[in-house]
């Protein structure tokens, strides 16, 4: 994570939409110190959730918001390792087929029920259970066989077989706890109002507007690398979702709003002297933003194909001139933040002519009256639905510069702008050829869930990971293999040959990593991404006007 200082913007223009109500201070203070009280505002540009419990299906706006109400048993810390949440300490079997974990004893959900071991059994099954359409936490819990309390205080995970990455699963919000009598409501109530442990608590939820959030005065239970103990510094926050970009950040410029999330790139260097705020650039763990070709199905289930596309398109200048050096290109399956992560350049080597004479080969040699390349009668076209929710605009202009690219080798790629909802649709029906579909997971294990044979198969939710539909013995042996070890360096080289499968096998072009800026006004401290997933955090935040 990387925090800068950003100049004073003048304000946009009168035509700007501004919010109504501004953010509010607690206690007077004039020097300019931090003080308990006030409301802080939030503005988020992603999508709104359809469920407030990231239990339910588990995408990254879910895990913006949840990590305000929800804990997790462990957390990361800056230097990316586990430390201490909900679980004081854990343990490892020797054969590696159970965790052991020692609860912290003085921690109650906000409905007063007990945090124990009990309630660690019942998340884990509410996970599991498949009427939950869980998918992220689903996924991410495929080799634990059950929970058992062995006492108050000691919760055993039971395991098909070892997972090394186990530990780094339980950071995320998607796995987080909640209180198990509210899990025994219904899923539509449960939805509207999860029950956490965390330091606030949802108080009311009004849809395509704001969710508002009080503070829990029993709080007590904060990460091991949390900025101060007891509850949170702020009386209230207030989330609002506002898609718009130039609204967030005409209210964020105007007072009316404190935090924005979903930064585009312009915005992002127009800022760069405006001492009034400051941005968090915070990449997200698990897969780099890329672009995946569905080799399930004509015509990428031709490798020849797949790779003339992806050597035949130069995505570079499009990056470049679209983000404004906010995004470097990356050349890895993997974020640059995993330390894991395996970059190969000279895979992605742009050479038109030699993507002409695969493309040759594959049959592709007649030309339609468009110019598009066709055999037997039919035209070389990609069905390419993008998320409008989840590509900001410089993405989708991005796509737009790939679209013309692959017109000059004769191919057609057809865009669709979709809403999440028919986003999710044309997935599960298998129409696509491309897509875009960012998926946070922090660590390499990731790579099992996006292109593991297995991913092929849908979780409960109806979601499948590996869009790419790659189906190879070798990788899925590989990513087994370490999974099952505990050695760093074993581990290390077991997933870069699994990386070099996955980058060789053309079916995915790397783009840059999942971007994550936020800005926030220099009159609130304290705020900061927490390093698992680079969801922000206001646990420690406070107000200084």
């Amino acid at each position: 994570m990387r925090t800068r200082s950003l100049p004073l913007l003048a304000l946009a223009s009168a035509g700007a939409l501004l919010l109504a109500g501004c953010a509010s201070g607690g206690d007077a203070s004039d020097d300019g110190t931090p003080r308990a009280g006030g409301t802080l505002t939030y503005a988020t540009g992603d999508a709104e959730p359809t469920c407030l419990d990231p239990h339910v299906g588990g995408n990254y706006p879910q895990a913006l918001v949840s990590t305000q109400y929800l804990e997790s048993l462990v957390s990361k810390d800056s230097e990316g390792e586990v430390v201490p949440w909900l679980a004081d300490s854990w343990e490892e079997s020797d054969d590696g087929l159970s965790w052991t974990f020692t609860l912290r004893d003085d921690v109650s959900f906000t409905d007063g029920t007990p945090f124990d071991a009990a309630a660690v059994a019942a998340n884990v099954a509410h996970l599991q259970d498949p009427e939950t359409l869980s998918s992220t936490g689903y996924l991410a819990l495929q080799k634990v066989t059950g929970v058992e309390a062995v006492d108050a205080r000691t919760a055993r995970f039971d395991l098909s077989e070892p997972d090394s990455a186990l530990l780094e699963s339980l950071t995320q919000p998607w796995l987080a706890m909640e209180s198990p009598e509210a899990l025994e409501r219904s899923q539509e109530v449960n939805c509207e109002s999860p029950v956490g442990t965390g330091p606030f608590v949802v108080e009311s939820w009004t849809k395509q507007d704001r969710v508002v959030l009080t503070r829990n005065d029993d709080y007590a239970s904060p990460p091991a690398d949390a900025d101060h103990d007891g509850p949170a510094h702020l009386d209230e926050v207030v989330w609002r979702f506002i898609p718009d970009s130039a609204a967030r950040y005409a209210a964020l410029q105007a007072g009316q709003v404190d935090v924005i999330d979903n930064v585009q790139p312009d915005t992002l260097v127009a800022a760069e002297k405006d001492d009034s705020l400051d941005e968090i650039d915070a990449p997200r763990p698990g897969a780099a933003n890329r672009i995946e070709l569905n080799s399930g199905k004509a015509p990428f289930d031709d490798e020849r194909v797949r790779q003339a596309f992806i050597t035949g398109v130069d995505v570079n200048d499009g990056i470049d001139s679209l983000f404004f050096g906010t995004a470097d290109r990356s050349y890895s399956a993997l974020s640059s933040v995993e330390p894991l992560a395996y970059s190969d350049e000279s895979l992605f080597d742009v050479d038109p002519d030699a993507a002409g004479e695969l493309l040759d080969e594959a049959g592709w040699t007649e030309r339609d009256s468009d110019g598009y390349r066709t055999k037997g009668g039919e035209r070389l076209s990609l069905e390419f639905p993008v998320s409008t929710n989840q590509s900001i605009p410089a993405e989708q202009s991005l796509f737009e510069q790939i679209q013309a690219g692959a017109k000059q080798l004769g191919i057609e790629v057809v865009l669709s702008p979709l809403d999440l909802s028919s986003w999710y649709g044309a997935l599960a029906e298998n129409d696509y050829d491309l897509v875009s579909a960012p998926y946070t997971k922090v660590g390499p294990d990731v790579l099992r869930i996006l292109y593991d044979t297995a991913g092929i198969t849908p979780a409960p939710s109806g979601y499948f990971a590996n869009l790419a539909q790659l189906s190879d013995p070798a990788l899925d042996q590989l990513l087994t293999d370490a999974a099952q070890t505990s050695d760093p360096d074993e581990r290390a080289d077991l997933y870069q040959q699994a990386q070099q499968i996955v980058l060789e096998s053309y079916t995915v072009l790397p783009l840059y990593d999942q971007q994550n800026h936020y800005l926030v006004r220099s009159s609130v401290t304290g705020v900061r991404a927490l390093p698992p997933v680079s969801a922000v955090t206001l646990y420690d935040a406070s107000r200084t006007d």
